[in-house]
């Protein structure tokens, strides 16, 4: 039996989420999309059994970039969702796996792939998480007398919580809006921003009664900062550039392709926030293993002047004592200042490399988008159908946006951190990506149920 076949297989051994007998109605979905969410909050307080709940910290960044919450059932997040995916989308676009995707047997045998990949992933990421000691079982009370057992059974229990995440996906694919996958992201995000929003409102009230002003007055930038980023980043989802499309063996039709400033969407910083992530879990497992390679750890943060230090960001300022005075202090120190500095270079230079990587392994670079373009009969009015042509106009324009909006999400994504955003820069830039992109869904929906006629023509 070859390998295709002994995955194929196991595969068809898979549960999988019945498609509706019919579309669902708008409210359907809408109900649906909730109740998966409600399910979704519930998971992130239910702590699995035999975790020692005292002795886990949780990493705010790792929280909201996975959809996490660490220590309940879904520590691990989408994690391994998002990893299957990523893998298997460059392994097909580097031809390492040849698959066509555009040929349905080869798209259900991708989504097979993954589904195994992501099950396959709950379990190590969750062995990772218990045997490094980050999510630890607990030792005073182990089950049955057992530490060994405990952790295999809290093991057990994450990796539950990410595949239970995996198939509340399908669920919202097909019978809500949108994926899963973003609406735990946002979910995550919108709750740290109102809980954040509620405590600071109240924290400045009482110091406004109190007489400090300006105590006042610094709590609540965070939010103000926090605002801005959402405007900045909703305003360039709006900037594009639209180049002019003729159909070649119809006369007078015409279409537009929009190549939109933020072109690789929030991928650069989603791949570039995971790689100093995995640098900050690697230095602490090496500092915990007695070998500090990128420095040493106190909890789970890096000594100051350590590589792993001036790789991370700097703590949240609502984690300070003094808030947003005392951040400010670390701030404009010289030391501050080389630290969000160094940290802001290494951040855009992994958005830009990522960037570049991602639309060279995915099909969005000129050569494959003239391809495209030119299979679907269109052309550049003014010059002849030849995709060779149309790849030399395209790149003109995408090699450059392709770096600029990656230079642009890298910066937005430092400046939110740096300024204490609530939710994070990286948390921040993915909602106003993933509500973006939910509210054209709703729209759309609401299309439909006014004018059913137009499900033939749209696919």
């Amino acid at each position: 039996m070859s390998m295709l076949q002994f995955l194929k297989s196991l595969m068809s051994l898979l549960p999988e989420v019945r498609r509706p007998a019919r579309t669902p109605a708008l409210k359907e979905k809408l109900l649906w999309t909730f109740v998966v969410l409600l399910i979704f909050y519930v998971m992130g307080h239910i702590y699995p059994l035999g975790i020692d709940i005292k002795q886990y910290a949780g990493l705010e960044r790792l929280e909201i970039l996975l959809g996490s919450k660490m220590g309940t059932l879904i520590t691990a997040g989408i994690g391994p969702i998002v990893l299957a995916s990523i893998f298997l989308q460059l392994a097909v676009g580097a031809k390492i796996i040849s698959l066509d995707l555009s040929v349905p047997e080869n798209k259900k045998l991708f989504q097979g792939l993954q589904k195994t990949l992501a099950i396959a992933l709950s379990f190590f990421e969750a062995a990772v998480y218990v045997f490094t000691g980050y999510i630890p079982a607990s030792s005073a009370a182990p089950l049955f007398g057992s530490l060994i057992f405990t952790q295999f059974l809290v093991m057990f229990q994450l990796a539950f919580g990410s595949i239970m995440l995996l198939y509340l996906d399908e669920v919202v694919q097909k019978y809500g809006i949108g994926s899963g996958i973003s609406l735990f992201i946002a979910a995550g995000v919108a709750q740290t921003v109102f809980l954040g929003s509620v405590s600071l409102i109240g924290e400045a009230g009482d110091l406004l009664v109190k007489g400090n002003i300006r105590t006042s007055v610094f709590t609540l930038l965070p939010i103000v900062f926090t605002v801005l980023v959402f405007l900045v980043v909703v305003y360039l989802e709006g900037m594009k550039i639209e180049l002019p499309l003729a159909y070649g063996r119809a006369r007078g039709l015409g279409a537009r392709y929009p190549i939109k400033f933020m072109y690789v969407s929030n991928i650069p910083v989603i791949l570039a926030s995971a790689v100093i992530l995995n640098i900050q879990l690697m230095g602490m497992f090496f500092s915990n293993a007695g070998m500090p390679l990128l420095g040493k750890y106190e909890g789970n943060h890096p000594v100051q002047g350590t590589l792993a230090y001036y790789m991370t960001s700097l703590p949240s300022p609502l984690l300070l004592p003094g808030k947003y005075e005392t951040y400010l202090g670390m701030i404009f120190s010289w030391d501050g200042l080389i630290h969000i500095l160094v940290y802001g270079l290494v951040l855009v230079s992994l958005c830009v490399l990522f960037g570049w990587f991602w639309i060279e392994s995915t099909g969005m670079g000129p050569g494959e988008v003239a391809s495209q373009l030119e299979r679907a009969g269109l052309q550049i009015p003014g010059f002849r159908q030849d995709p060779r042509v149309i790849e030399g106009i395209l790149a003109r324009y995408i090699p450059i946006i392709t770096v600029l909006s990656s230079i642009a999400v890298g910066l937005l994504a430092w400046g939110a951190d740096i300024t204490g955003a609530l939710g994070t820069g990286t948390g921040i830039l993915l909602t106003v990506g993933i509500l973006y992109r939910f509210y054209e869904d709703l729209a759309q929906q609401q299309i439909f149920e006014m004018y059913p006629v137009l499900k033939r023509f749209v696919k």
